[in-house]
């Protein structure tokens, strides 16, 4: 695994979808701490399965449309840099999931954690308490 390049910032859907709906409390927050990083040169790290996730809660929330002009546009970007789930991650993942029964974790947030761990990514664009609870830094600010 290539570490990403400092400063890279992981992005959970939470991220992905109050960068993407006006009406988030996170919006101008969340688009403000993308603007930095990209500013600094650095990378927006994400999966295929937080992709899924997103594409799927955008089409949900604010239509097919929005889904549609979200995808073009993180599509196109040479500053997003997309991980893949192969077999090996998925096993990683699927013990961080049993591993921590007193935590409600989903699939995908583990998964996530797995390629946070690989890449050396200590930072999370997302509002889920799930990242800080298994280490990671949360912004724009602390997770609820």
């Amino acid at each position: 695994m290539n570490p990403a390049p400092d400063p890279a910032l992981f992005v959970d859907t939470a991220g992905w979808m109050a960068m993407a709906d006006e009406g988030d409390a996170m919006h101008e927050a969340s688009r403000s701490v993308r603007d930095a990083c990209l500013r600094a040169g650095g990378l927006l790290v994400s999966t295929d399965y937080v992709i899924d996730e997103t594409l799927t809660l955008i089409r949900v929330r604010l239509g097919l449309q929005p889904a549609a002009r979200w995808w073009a546009q993180i599509d196109a970007s040479a500053r997003v840099r997309w991980e893949w789930i192969d077999p090996l991650r998925a096993e990683k993942a699927r013990s961080w999931f049993f591993r921590w029964s007193d935590k409600d974790f989903s699939f995908t947030d583990c998964t996530s954690f797995v390629v946070m761990r690989e890449l050396g990514l200590r930072r999370a664009l997302t509002s889920d308490r799930h990242f800080s609870q298994a280490g990671f830094e949360t912004v724009p600010g602390p997770a609820g």
